[in-house]
């Protein structure tokens, strides 16, 4: 517990004493009034029955044990309320969902097929679009390009209007690398180049790329491979990281024809190499055949949660603990005496 104004600590230290000293003084003095109305003989002396009802011990004294509650009550309400002036501060624990989401679109010709309307394309980008505006500002997005090579369009950010005007930008042509793509989505969740050919992340030693267990891979294609590197060595490199892949299956499998410079090209979609992606690295294939279909996506991503403290003011707190406290202190008095003292 921390305070924005400890110099206001300065009241609660000064009142409370002196207000605890003023009630004894106040106690004393009645006490000695009523020994001075006892010897005049105008407080009468209570019989037994009296002594129980009103909480009185032998030799007739009062000894109300009650009368204390009620101002204790009292001053422990603006004890609390005086230190609340100090703006109290405490740690509280929140729980955080945390990670890094690479969006990776092929960007191959073959994405401008319209079996899925208005486009493969199109499409795509306006379920990444709703992707991006519905993650939590903790979860980092990058966006990743990939046709014949592949490209980090938009290093992983909390930026989110960074991650949409690079999706915006994004075109379909040229072929197909599904390999390509993932290890360059690799590449941006490690801030470092991955290579598959590099001996030191091959085989064996697939280890040294490190281990991201709180990261995944959101892949947008059709899944046709036209290119190189091997798709299933890439998922086995993003398995050993801790990489899930998400493959988004787009268009189908009966397939479509699309014009590209000219010449028509037949195009249909390749599930068999998307499931196995996805089962490769412990994620999880969807079928777009609509958009609505595409959202799915949302609910499936099994990203970390952490525990992190949040310094908050909680000087409400106070206040309401305070105003329980005199609730209470007024119905207790109301209850016993009949009025509020």
């Amino acid at each position: 517990m921390s305070f924005a104004w400890p110099f206001a600590l300065i009241l609660p230290i000064l009142a409370v004493p002196i207000l605890v000293a003023g009630y004894r003084d106040l106690l004393r003095r009645r006490a000695d009034r009523r020994a001075e109305l006892e010897a005049l003989g105008l407080v009468p002396t209570g019989t037994a029955g009296t002594a129980r009802s009103t909480g009185t011990a032998g030799g007739g004294r009062p000894r109300d044990r009650r009368r204390h509650v009620v101002p204790l009550l009292f001053l422990a309400a603006l004890t609390l309320l005086l230190v609340g002036l100090a703006r109290p501060q405490a740690t509280i624990s929140e729980p955080r969902r945390e990670g890094t989401v690479v969006l990776a679109f092929d960007t191959s010709g073959s994405m401008a097929a319209d079996d899925l309307r208005p486009s493969r394309m199109d499409a795509a980008k306006a379920a990444a679009r709703s992707f991006v505006e519905r993650q939590p500002e903790t979860i980092r997005l990058g966006v990743v390009a990939f046709g014949e090579s592949g490209l980090i369009t938009q290093q992983p950010t909390t930026d989110r209007a960074q991650v949409l005007n690079a999706i915006d930008r994004l075109a379909p042509t040229g072929g197909t690398a599904l390999g390509r793509g993932i290890q360059t989505s690799l590449s941006a969740i490690a801030g470092r180049t991955v290579r598959l050919d590099d001996p030191e992340v091959a085989g064996a030693d697939a280890s040294d790329v490190g281990y991201y267990g709180s990261s995944a891979v959101v892949l947008l294609s059709d899944g046709e491979n036209t290119d190189g590197p091997d798709p299933q060595e890439a998922a086995d490199l993003a398995s050993t990281a801790g990489v899930k892949i998400f493959p988004i299956g787009l268009g189908s499998p009966a397939g479509t024809v699309v014009r590209l410079d000219g010449f028509q090209v037949a195009t249909a979609l390749d599930e068999e190499m998307l499931r196995k992606i996805a089962t490769t690295t412990n994620g999880q294939y969807f079928n777009a055949a609509d958009e609505r279909q595409l959202q799915k996506v949302y609910g499936a991503l099994d990203l970390g949660w952490t525990i992190q403290g949040r310094r908050t003011e909680v000087t409400a707190l106070f206040a309401a603990a305070a105003a329980l406290l005199l609730v209470i202190g007024a119905g207790l008095s109301v209850l016993w005496y009949g009025r509020v003292i």
